[in-house]
């Protein structure tokens, strides 16, 4: 197996070394090395996604991106709520809205952004990204919104049966979506043929997994799977370790408690955007695609049940209702979503939509 050696092989290693240092030594130069090896860990983890999914092909590739980085926000709200207590009733609730936006608004307006600049006019498959849309439009309100007007129970809070409807409808939807995407109907999430890429590079094509690169060997892509897991855990470990820095950091800030989730979504979701974006670049925007609105639906639809399961096995209390504001900018963006990704083409008009929905977003996020 050739490359075995290198950083992404002996970063989550050296990741949960450091993990285990930081547990039991505590002190300002641990925290630094904790945090550089979460971001090194987190690029390690999507790595080794990135070569499982050349292997196994489109529209799988994508979702296992999706479901690598969703199993870390999970485990991170996770063990955020387990360690805050009532406190953290709404930290869910704003990591999978922020999610629902730097995916939606962030990571797709930079691919349409920049797919557009470099390509003037983007194809995409319309079928494949409407049933993303109206299955995340779906989810998003019974998720985020209709909390907020029931009666059971005095919102945004869910009575346990409601809450368990919720969760059972939430991954309902998510099941069947993917099925959809890798089964019934796999051909609307393929790529239409690609235009040639204006003085494409060897690294472009390398990073993204070009047609010209032969995939992996079974026996990489279980040593892949294998260090994906290891980065999985060490991702975990470390930023539990860190959420009290960063809370402390943001309360320092006067910022409000809402940012942690926005950190939070962020951090997990860096190296996929990245990933989208070398896609958009190829002229690939049918996996920017798979990958930006696959990463909101897996948010939602495994998110929600989780921390459901979590919420009523625990007695932890938990807010899923949005406030008017940010009700406001869900609708929005979906809105917008709808008919920009309407047409099966795009171009750098759409992407500064986006963009600027996602930078109010984030302005409001730090003054409310």
């Amino acid at each position: 197996m050739k490359n075995k050696l290198n950083w992404t092989t002996l970063t989550p290693i050296l990741a949960i070394v450091v993990l285990a240092c930081a547990a039991l030594i505590h002190g300002a130069v641990l925290t630094v090395l904790a945090a550089i090896a979460l971001a090194f860990a987190v690029f390690a983890a999507v790595h080794h996604a990135e070569v499982v999914a050349h292997r196994v092909g489109e529209p799988f590739g994508t979702l296992v991106l999706a479901v690598a980085v969703t199993v870390i926000e999970v485990a991170l709200i996770v063990s955020v709520m387990l360690s805050g207590g009532p406190e953290k009733a709404g930290l869910p609730r704003d990591t999978v809205f922020a999610a629902i936006m730097i995916c939606s608004s962030g990571i797709v307006g930079l691919c349409l952004l920049v797919g557009g600049l470099r390509h003037h006019v983007q194809d995409f498959q319309l079928q494949g990204a409407s049933a993303a849309l109206a299955t995340l439009c779906a989810l998003s309100v019974l998720t985020l919104v209709l909390p907020n007007f029931t009666s059971t129970v005095v919102g945004p809070a869910l009575s346990t049966s409601q809450l368990v409807f919720v969760g059972v409808v939430s991954l309902v939807l998510y099941v069947v979506f993917v099925f959809v995407q890798t089964i019934r109907h796999r051909d609307y999430f393929l790529a239409p043929t690609p235009r040639a890429v204006a003085n494409p590079t060897p690294s472009d094509d390398d990073a993204h997994g070009a047609p010209h690169a032969p995939p992996p060997s079974n026996g990489e892509a279980w040593f892949a799977l294998a260090l994906l897991l290891l980065s999985l855990v060490a991702v975990v470990g470390l930023a539990k370790l860190l959420s009290p820095t960063v809370e402390a950091g943001v309360a320092a800030a006067g910022a409000p408690e809402a940012v942690v989730g926005v950190v939070i979504a962020a951090l997990v979701l860096l190296p996929e955007g990245l990933a989208a974006l070398r896609a958009a670049r190829l002229d690939r925007l049918q996996t920017s695609l798979n990958l930006a609105l696959g990463s909101a639906l897996a948010s939602i639809g495994l998110t929600i049940p989780t921390v459901a399961l979590v919420s009523i096995g625990m007695a932890q209390p938990i807010s899923l209702g949005l406030a008017p504001k940010e009700i406001t900018m869900l609708a929005l963006t979906l809105l917008v979503s709808v008919i920009t990704l309407g047409t099966g083409r795009s171009t750098v008009l759409q992407g500064v939509v986006h963009l600027v929905i996602f930078a109010t977003f984030l302005f409001l996020s730090v003054v409310p």
